[in-house]
């Protein structure tokens, strides 16, 4: 029986789409005395209810421009809808969770970015609750979390999900993340054919993106995976969610997706 505890982090709608086997998957590594904690993301279900109620999304460097109104909305959307789809789809399974937003007990203390004037209220993690995370997980709960910053006057901020499951991952002293995608891993076309990359340092990803090795939306799922190394966190490993029994494989002895370490 292990005790081993892990942060996953995954985007919102590719959790939205994982088959039952995923959640049967983390079922069974709770029955097993894994201790999962979710850190999600949730950016097309965003745009497209900012789209419905009429606010334009604007981007800088990747990061969404976040005024009051698109705060509010980023709030409904990852603290309400899919911080609540995914509570309900593990507990389908038969697993517990309790879903948890950074504003909740000061979970993710915040603070501005460096460029808030042009960007708004966009976030850096200043500290993270590890307390609440431990009494979740000593309950027997999965705790998944959206990630959702705060200060000490009150100030919500949108945090960048990879950002936060980084942060999160260091406080609780983990050393491995695993990120779950819609692709099996880094693809490498050796011989003429594209196969799944084992390992990579975060210098080796640079060079690949330089030389348009990884390309197209390969690029920032590779980079928010590179975001996560920070702190305590060593390594990252990519899977592909909906291959059967992959994450349980990754958790459990490794050998699947592709590792990224530290250059």
């Amino acid at each position: 029986m292990g005790q081993e505890r892990f942060v996953m982090k995954c985007g919102g709608s590719t959790l939205a789409a994982l088959p039952d086997s995923f959640f049967d998957d983390l079922r069974g590594l709770q029955e097993d005395g894994y201790r999962p904690v979710i850190v999600h993301g949730g950016g097309p279900a965003i745009s497209e209810m900012l789209g419905r109620l009429g606010i334009e999304s604007e981007f800088v460097n990747g990061l969404r421009k976040t005024d009051e109104a698109t705060l509010d909305v980023v709030e409904m959307v990852l603290a309400g809808q899919i911080n609540k789809e995914i509570v309900r789809r593990i507990q389908s399974s038969g697993a517990k969770a309790l879903g948890l937003s950074g504003t909740d007990g000061l979970l993710i203390q915040a603070r501005p970015v460096a460029n808030a004037d042009e960007i708004g209220f966009v976030g850096d993690v200043t500290g993270v609750n590890a307390e609440i995370i431990e009494g979740v997980m000593a309950m027997g709960y999965i705790p998944v979390i959206a990630p959702i910053g705060i200060d000490d006057s009150g100030q919500r901020y949108n945090i960048n999900a990879d950002t936060a499951a980084g942060a999160v991952a260091s406080q609780l002293g983990v050393d491995r993340m695993i990120v779950v995608t819609d692709v099996p891993g880094i693809l490498r076309t050796i011989d003429g054919e594209k196969r799944v990359l084992p390992s990579v340092t975060t210098a080796e990803i640079d060079e690949m993106i330089a030389s348009g090795e990884i390309y197209g939306g390969m690029i920032p799922k590779v980079k928010s995976a590179v975001q996560c190394i920070q702190g305590r966190v060593r390594e990252v490993v990519i899977i592909g969610g909906a291959e059967p029994g992959a994450f349980a494989r990754a958790v459990r002895e490794g050998g699947v997706g592709t590792r990224i370490v530290k250059s």
